[in-house]
């Protein structure tokens, strides 16, 4: 299997209602494949899917993959903080046209490492479907350690690791410990030149809705050995990463598409609408990247 370097995790646009505005995940979907992006991850936290039912989710998927799937990988998000949950959904992507799926570390529950390694483990025999892992300690009060991740590579379908515990030692460990053909993404926009350089594939992108193409111009950069670009690159958008978590993901970034005339909609509760101070800083932030 071919791994894209440039994923991005999608949004969910809602309309007025609060109900998924199909139309919009299209275009949404074909422009992220328009401007950089090689993967599409639907459903994931940045889906806002703990607010998503699973007939939702089984739509979003088929709608985006119908989109496109011709040309991009597309991910299903189907994690969640209850193995049995997430074992049916994973059950269910076998009906459908996708690539793989991603499982984000369960949260609130904050299980042992050998909770995770048996929620991970049911879920990788519940589908034939290559499976991500999602490590993002700081949004479930949980971290999976390297060691961890080692026993569940064994796995044969386990192939990936979207890792955004921020921490270079735990990323080094990773790639000391893991087979060279288990793929490890980062899961922060700010960090990936930094955990590419240790040996990361890519990046599961948020900043990619607005900054795909210059995302993709820095990886391309660095895998072809231009350090000095790729660094450079990475310079000018760190203020749109770092902006882009000023609050809880994904308000920023709807806030941001807003702005830029793409607006995907209001976000579904207990998320909403950042303040008048941050809504001031992206705008600025924005204007200052000459986007708007």
């Amino acid at each position: 299997m071919v791994f894209p370097r440039l994923m991005t995790a999608m949004i969910t646009p809602f309309n007025d209602y609060l109900e998924i505005d199909y139309t919009k995940v299209r275009e949404l979907a074909q422009h992220l494949a328009d401007t950089g992006s090689e993967g599409i991850v639907v459903c994931g936290t940045t889906g806002e899917s703990p607010a998503l039912k699973d007939e939702e989710k089984l739509e979003m998927f088929s709608v985006v993959h119908d989109a496109v799937g011709s040309r991009v990988q597309v991910w299903a998000g189907i994690g969640s903080n209850s193995t049995a949950h997430t074992v049916e959904l994973a059950k269910e992507m076998g009906k459908l046209k996708i690539d793989g799926v991603m499982a984000v570390t369960p949260y609130y529950n904050k299980p042992s490492q050998e909770g995770l390694y048996r929620h991970f483990r049911s879920i990788a025999e519940a589908t034939p479907l290559p499976v991500m892992l999602y490590n993002v300690p700081g949004r479930t009060g949980v971290n999976m350690l390297p060691a961890t991740v080692k026993r569940l590579a064994a796995i044969d379908n386990i192939v990936a690791l979207k890792e955004a515990g921020g921490n270079m030692d735990q990323m080094s460990e990773l790639i000391r410990s893991t087979p060279p053909d288990f793929v490890i993404y980062s899961g922060d926009d700010s960090m990936t030149l930094p955990m590419m350089s240790l040996g990361a594939h890519g990046v599961v992108s948020v900043a990619s809705h607005i900054v795909g193409r210059e995302i993709r111009d820095m990886i391309e950069a660095y895998i072809t050995g231009d350090v000095k670009k790729a660094a450079a690159i990475h310079g000018r958008l760190f203020p749109i990463f770092k902006v882009l978590f000023i609050t809880s993901n994904p308000v920023p970034l709807k806030e941001s598409l807003r702005l830029l005339g793409k607006d995907s909609g209001v976000l579904r509760g207990p998320l909403c609408p950042p303040s008048e101070g941050d809504c001031l800083e992206i705008k600025r932030v924005l204007q200052g990247y000459g986007l708007i």
